[in-house]
């Protein structure tokens, strides 16, 4: 079977620059910073002090107090994320096969300050085992498109995938992939983290991953600059609804794009550092290119990872020059970094 074409035909966004779609977009173009100091919990005793955080999002404007307090953060800022995505593509599921539609969404952490809490909370008892009945469903990453899917009926492809910063760019692939076999029609997509917590910060601190620039924070992330010191944790959600493009023409859907491709890979190389030729990120783009049946010239622009850290930026560097070679002088380099 020839692999059928997909498209992306709806968009939400909860960012630290906007929580709106257009507001994020409008954040984009004004240049301005997410980064502040934590509101979330008392960072007075961390190397790192900022980060950044929702602005103005109560999740009692989406949902009543009881659904509220039955999922982590994370879980609350997907559903807000892809409702907005599913409203924007025009989708009627009453007039729709709701077997044929999935949920696939990244998380790389998932529900860390639920565990953190009901684990703080345990510790501070005298051992009985008290924990809250919703503890493991609030804190599985798999958690997110279950509740979407649940909100909406939609009984297609339903699981989360986890590979730390690259988990959205999983979930969309996998997306592409279930859509081009056929196994469904379209696919509600994405990711959503809530690590701004204790926990979070406290152990990406011990790793020494991120920016410890408390004086400065609108400036701390600085990908690809001599001072870099460390990337900015941020929280918030991504949606896309992928769709198959001849389903999407036929209810007269807007099309954004074409998803014509996806890479994969590995570097095999450490837990946390990238090998330091970049031969994970090389790899991947040239999967991503034949993937794709396209060749590196044919590419003008490039979303940078840019995490701002002293292994990571010239691991990333070494492999698109690898890649492109010169036609890089001529490719615009994007790079919508942690804050």
């Amino acid at each position: 079977m020839k692999p059928r074409r997909v498209v992306i035909t709806g968009l939400g966004a909860l960012t630290p620059v906007g929580n709106t779609l257009p507001a994020y977009w409008e954040g984009l173009l004004s240049g301005t910073s997410g980064a502040a100091p934590i509101t979330h919990f008392d960072s007075s005793k961390f190397k790192t002090q900022f980060a950044c955080e929702l602005k103005d999002f109560d999740p009692l404007n989406f949902m009543d107090r009881k659904e509220a307090r039955k999922c982590d953060r994370f879980a609350q800022y997907a559903l807000v994320a892809s409702e907005e995505a599913i409203t924007d593509a025009g989708l009627d599921f009453e007039k729709e096969d709701r077997d044929r539609i999935g949920v696939i969404w990244g998380a790389g952490i998932g529900g860390l300050e639920t565990f953190q809490n009901e684990v703080l909370n345990f510790a501070e008892g005298e051992g009985s085992p008290r924990f809250n009945p919703f503890f493991i469903p609030k804190m599985i990453s798999d958690i997110a498109p279950g509740l979407i899917s649940m909100k909406h009926g939609l009984r297609g492809p339903n699981f989360a995938t986890v590979s730390a910063c690259a988990s959205s760019s999983n979930a969309m692939i996998d997306s592409l992939n279930y859509i081009r076999m056929g196994f469904a029609d379209i696919i509600v997509s994405g990711g959503s983290e809530a690590a701004v917590t204790i926990a979070g910060i406290g152990g990406f601190n011990a790793m020494h991953a991120l920016s410890t620039r408390n004086e400065d924070p609108k400036t701390a992330s600085r990908p690809f600059d001599k001072d870099r010191d460390g990337f900015v944790l941020g929280e918030g959600a991504g949606a896309l609804i992928l769709e198959e493009y001849e389903h999407a023409k036929a209810r007269g859907a807007k099309i954004y794009a074409e998803l014509a491709g996806g890479g994969l890979s590995a570097d095999a190389h450490h837990m946390t550092a990238p090998h330091p030729d970049g031969i994970g990120a090389k790899k991947v783009m040239i999967n991503c290119l034949r993937d794709a049946g396209l060749n590196p010239e044919d590419v003008d622009t490039i979303n940078m990872h840019g995490t701002s850290t002293p292994l990571g930026d010239v691991a990333e560097t070494n492999a698109v020059q690898a890649v492109f070679g010169d036609h890089i002088y001529k490719i615009n380099i994007i790079n919508f970094n942690k804050d």
